[in-house]
């Protein structure tokens, strides 16, 4: 079992920035940890992923250049770096890791951005 941890969330006005954490309770054998988003009565959409081995990192089209995912192996956390926040980055962001063929969730943190 890996248990996920997400905080970070908040209240942000359009054009400011938040970080999020994703802190696992365990690193070993995960492949990957992807940063997922659901808005109110939208389905839930994949918004970055980074692969714990090599690094390597994929984002949305829609928040390329404005959100950075990375970890940090010593302490088993992945963060997602939020800038030029807008009021559709709107949603619940969770954290997902694949670890074999086993997915897990975190609980979830609410993005509030006005506009």
């Amino acid at each position: 079992q890996v248990q996920l941890v997400e905080s970070g969330g908040g209240l942000v006005q359009a054009g400011g920035s938040l970080r999020l954490s994703c802190a696992a309770s365990s690193s070993g054998s995960i492949f990957r940890i992807s940063w997922y988003r659901q808005a109110p009565g939208k389905q839930r959409e994949l918004v970055a992923t980074i692969f714990i081995s090599s690094g390597s990192t994929n984002y949305a089209d829609s928040v390329k250049g404005r959100f950075t995912i990375s970890r940090d192996n010593a302490n088993n956390t992945v963060y997602l770096q939020m800038n030029s926040l807008e009021p559709e980055d709107t949603a619940v962001y969770y954290c997902n890791a694949l670890r074999w063929t086993n997915q897990y969730w975190g609980q979830g943190t609410q993005v509030t951005v006005s506009s």
